[in-house]
């Protein structure tokens, strides 16, 4: 079987099938090569099924707490099972969405692992089937796949990751978390309020290590008041998978104490590795960098001309909207086009309880940079829609330049991910705290405090003492 298209892509995540879909609605002929499931990580193992079960622990969770309700509330409870299975018919809803957006567009389909041959060959092994496919252009979204540490690897029982986690029927009494970043601070909150009994271990000094500091460490007293047990600076030398058990022993940075701890499962949340071993032979070593990442220029591009690279196998952020993003610019620039991506303006959320999100810089990376800036920040206790929820325990903090625009945003919040889009398109936009400012803001609602956070840097906060 040979056939010949104007762009390949390797890869069906989100970046893999933004990129057909939008290569073909630029007129191209496209074929789409994905070894396991399209939509990817993201749609079958990781961000839909997260937040279907992080919704379905909170409602729980919100009921347990709720000080007003009467009535037999210990008798409610989350059927487990039922729960896994409603999670599985939306992924497959959604899966299927993607195909038949994919088939409306004429992009051909193919299940198998795609390797370059060329800059213009692929060979696709499938089965016993071998597959020759020939484009002008190809695109590699070939995501990344879990971390783990020399001493301690996945077995998909006692040790796992974040994939096997979502598909378990029967949940452990004890579980520890290796990794208090966005997939085990995540994790961490479906199964501690499930009732398992969660220990968070982080080597760095803080959770979230790439946050801006102030944000994450007031995230961390939040867990920490509700019952997560969370500790940081512990570095693991050596684990023991015993029969029933798995014991990790180390030492505690902080006074240099040794530590061991117990767990019925223990989940692996260090980071991930890029799937960037594409090439049928050996290929330069120029095109990846130190840590296997695929080396691209500002349009996508990689080493080899006519050959792209997009989402987590070329590094930075590892977020499916940023893959998302990329696959839209890297259709435009297979086509012709020089389209570059505003890296500066490009958000991460954290689904704890609250969500945590961020774009632009920190603070700390503002002050770094030896550039004069400026920040501030409004609690949520001032804000009255947080307080009619119950959840006053936030920030909104923006940091600006000298000139008063915008270049970093920090929110701890209820439903903080779908309050950092303004402060995205501000960065993105170059707009200025006066233009968030001077925005009117429906009242009562948490982005409010968006408003009142661009007041506050300049000392014009409404609902807020300011500094004088």
């Amino acid at each position: 079987m040979n056939k010949e298209y104007d762009v390949a892509i390797i890869g069906g995540g989100p970046g893999g099938y933004v990129a057909a879909i939008r290569s073909a609605q630029l007129g191209k002929k496209v074929v789409l090569i994905e070894r396991d499931k399209i939509g990817g990580i993201c749609m079958n193992y990781g961000c839909i099924p997260t937040k279907y079960l992080l919704h379905q622990t909170k409602l729980q969770k919100e009921i347990m707490k709720n000080k007003n309700l009467e009535g037999p509330v210990d008798e409610i409870w989350l059927n487990w099972k039922k729960v896994q299975k409603e999670k599985n018919v939306i992924v497959g809803r959604l899966v299927k969405g993607i195909e038949f957006l994919l088939k409306r567009n004429k992009v051909d389909i193919i299940t198998g692992q795609g390797l370059l041959e060329s800059e213009t060959k692929i060979r696709v092994n499938r089965d016993e089937e071998e597959i020759i496919l020939k484009a002008k252009k190809i695109i590699l979204a070939t995501g990344s796949r879990a971390a783990d540490l020399h001493f301690l690897k996945p077995d998909g029982e006692k040790v796992v990751t974040s994939w096997e986690a979502m598909e378990w029927e029967t949940l452990p009494q004890k579980l520890l978390i290796i990794g208090a970043g966005a997939i085990g601070l995540e994790m961490a909150t479906i199964y501690h309020r499930m009732g398992c009994d969660v220990a968070i271990l982080e080597v760095f000094p803080n959770i979230l290590p790439e946050s801006d500091k102030e944000t994450a460490c007031r995230l961390e007293k939040i867990l920490i008041k509700q019952g997560f047990k969370i500790f940081t600076q512990m570095k693991i030398e050596k684990a023991e998978i015993l029969l029933k058990e798995i014991i990790l022993d180390g030492i505690c940075l902080k006074d240099q104490s040794p530590f061991s701890m117990k767990a019925d499962k223990v989940l692996l949340a260090v980071g991930r590795k890029p799937n960037s071993n594409i090439w049928s032979a050996r290929h330069s070593r120029d095109f990846w960098d130190q840590q296997d990442f695929i080396k691209v220029n500002q349009y996508l591009e990689t080493q080899a001309p006519g050959v792209y690279a997009i989402g987590d196998v070329i590094g930075g952020k590892l977020l499916a909207h940023k893959a998302s993003h990329e696959g839209l610019i890297v259709s435009e620039n297979a086509a012709g086009r020089k389209k570059r991506i505003n890296y500066n303006a490009l958000p991460s959320a954290v689904y704890t309880d609250p969500e945590i999100a961020s774009v632009g810089v920190t603070e700390t990376e503002a002050f770094n940079s030896g550039d004069a800036y400026q920040s501030d920040l409004f609690s949520l206790q001032a804000n009255g829609r947080a307080l009619t929820m119950g959840q006053p325990e936030g920030l909104v903090k923006i940091i600006a330049d000298k000139e008063d625009k915008i270049i970093g945003a920090h929110i701890l919040a209820p439903n903080a991910s779908e309050l950092i889009a303004e402060l995205a398109m501000a960065i993105h936009k170059s707009l200025k705290l006066q233009d968030v400012a001077s925005t009117i803001h429906v009242h009562p609602t948490l982005s409010e405090s968006v408003m009142e956070a661009a007041l506050k840097v300049k000392n014009r906060a409404i609902h807020a003492l300011n500094d004088f």
